[in-house]
């Protein structure tokens, strides 16, 4: 029986993950195609580049959301403790490789708060990430660089401090589809960025 409603909610969390409103939003409420934006994306990135701020913020609150309710189900309703991992790899793949795109997808990183979201109150997970994320933004020039190594320094801070439990489980196979979706913009070195490296030198 358990396995039967973590089946479901993965599935459920699978399609819930794949709808693209991003791309619905900017088709209906912008008349434009987001993909045609910033870097091709079809997430909410190019969405507050196509339509601004009130628009994008929308998109993205709509992406985060994706994440957050078959996994919060899934603790719920006490299923395994490795249910919640595999609903929320599945919201997470369901965005990446959505299949209304013809199997292609956004860059994850929405979706990915979403899930961590829907583990509350296992909140380590998201302050860690969104801590990490926060230092990234100010330090790393590359935004992709930015989030493998929020998401790797997240893995680590986990693996320190709860073994080999789920948590690390679930965040090396977020990490992983991450990278995939990155892999593009992940060719050359992390470099500091500008105004940093000019702080540094001046010491």
């Amino acid at each position: 029986m358990e396995i039967g409603y973590t089946a479901v909610l993965a599935i459920a969390a699978f399609i819930l993950g794949s709808v693209p409103f991003s791309v619905v939003i900017g088709r209906w409420l912008l008349k434009k195609d987001i993909t045609k934006y910033g870097d091709n994306n079809p997430g909410s990135a190019n969405v507050f580049r196509a339509g601004g701020p009130a628009i994008g913020m929308l998109a993205a609150v709509l992406d985060v959301s994706k994440g957050v309710p078959f996994v919060l189900l899934s603790h719920i309703i006490e299923l395994p403790v490795l249910s919640p991992v595999i609903v929320a790899v599945c919201a997470v793949l369901g965005h990446a490789f959505s299949p209304f795109l013809h199997w292609h997808g956004g860059k994850a990183v929405a979706v990915t708060f979403g899930v961590m979201l829907g583990l509350l109150p296992q909140y380590d997970i998201l302050l860690v990430f969104i801590i990490f994320m926060i230092a990234c933004s100010l330090l790393v020039k590359s935004d992709s660089w930015g989030v493998i190594i929020s998401a790797v320094g997240t893995l680590a801070y986990l693996i320190a401090f709860n073994g080999y439990s789920w948590k690390p489980l679930l965040m090396l196979c977020l990490l992983a589809i991450l990278v995939i979706k990155h892999f593009e913009d992940l060719h050359t070195l992390p470099s500091l960025r500008g105004r940093l490296v000019r702080r540094l030198q001046a010491r």
